[in-house]
């Protein structure tokens, strides 16, 4: 399946993102290359989408197994490479997830299916950087 984004210049180091799907992002580089901070960074919009994409999993299936989710999120740490190109080396995402009578094995077993079935961000960026998971639950 072939999907076309584009990414147009918008004066200065600012550029706009717009995606298959009709949205758009404002992206920018920091000072010390020009930018005016502006947007996010390309390399936070990969983590974040790592991020969004195990997200959606993790409450999708969780969702299925009747949990009772009133809040959720997750924490991600990354660290790069010191020379260029400066691609993600590892990756830790913290989930937690708030609710009333949440079986622990359930958010576990959905971390783990989305990172080795599900989440294409985190098969994609695994391939370059060790991703490590945890999770906490609390209780409403």
């Amino acid at each position: 399946m072939t999907r076309k984004a584009r990414v147009k210049w918008a004066g200065d180091m600012t550029f706009i993102g717009e995606s298959p799907s009709g949205h758009a992002v404002v992206m920018d580089s920091g000072s010390a290359d020009g930018g005016l901070d502006h947007g996010i960074r390309p390399m936070e919009m990969l983590l974040l989408g790592m991020g969004g994409c195990a997200s959606i999993d993790v409450m999708l299936i969780l969702k299925k197994a009747r949990q009772n989710v009133i809040d959720a999120w997750v924490e991600l740490e990354g660290e790069r490479a010191d020379d260029h190109p400066r691609y993600f080396t590892k990756i830790h995402a913290h989930f937690v997830i708030k609710g009333t009578d949440i079986a622990s094995h359930h958010v576990e077993r959905a971390i783990e299916l989305s990172q080795e079935k599900y989440c294409s961000a985190s098969v994609q960026l695994g391939a370059l950087a060790k991703i490590t998971t945890s999770y906490e639950v609390i209780e409403a």
